[in-house]
This record gives C-alpha cells, structure tokens and sequence, in this order.
C-alpha cells in the first residue's frame, strides 16, 4: 500500500515541475495525447483524488504500525479510492481504444489489486476487529 501511495505522490510532484517547466520528462514516458489541453485537464482531474487516496493509505499504514484499530476503515476508504482512480483511467483508455500498455495495465492493476483486500477488511470492520 505504501509504495503505492508515495508512487503516486512522486507521480504528482514530477507532473507539477514538468507543468512548470523545472524539470522536463522525455516524451516517450507520457501517456497519448499528452499535449492536448483537454487530455492534460483529464490527467490533473484525478490529482485530488490520488492525492486523497495516497494520504489516506499513507494514515493507515502509520496507525496500523500504532497499533491504532483506526487503519482498518483508513485503509477500506484508500482502496476503494484506488479502484475509483483505477476504473476511471481504464475506462478513459478504453473509450478511446487506446492499450498501451505502459499507461493501460498500471491503471488496471489500480482497478484489480485492492479488490483482494476490500473483502477482509469489510468483514473485519463487520466483525469490530
């Protein structure tokens, strides 16, 4: 969870220097279209919603370390958002029928992986645990 999390921080930090010209990523690592307005707004509409979901996983990792009983529903809300983040980027990619793997499979890796911890941590929540 944590290595997610700081990757998609430090996936926001480049994009905002590369916006503001301090550092320069190579074309060949930016998704398709990249220099569309509208392709560029779609990419910064899901900034509050990776930073939210990274923050929040980050919160739960550091209780759970506590031994705060309060990193379980942290932890439920941060990967329900990584799958709403996930499903939002694959649906993109599909709609335009574009499969690059580069940018299509991380983001359906986003959509798939928390599915396998949601189950247990909403039954451990059901359960008081």
């Amino acid at each position: 969870m944590s290595i997610t999390d700081l990757a998609f921080i430090a996936y926001w930090i480049a994009a905002a220097l590369s916006l503001v010209k301090v550092i320069e990523i190579p074309p060949s690592l930016m998704f398709a279209d990249y220099t569309v307005p509208s392709v560029v707004a779609w990419n910064w509409s899901f900034f509050p919603l990776d930073l939210a979901f990274s923050i929040i996983g980050l919160a739960a990792v550091h209780a759970s370390r506590k031994g705060n009983p309060i990193w379980q529903p942290l932890a439920l809300i941060s990967l329900v958002l990584t799958v709403v983040a996930g499903g939002m980027a694959v649906t993109y990619w599909a709609i335009l029928r574009q499969f690059d793997l580069a940018w299509f499979l991380p983001n359906l890796l986003l959509l798939i992986w928390p599915l396998f911890f949601i189950p247990r941590l909403v039954r451990n929540l059901g359960r008081g645990e």
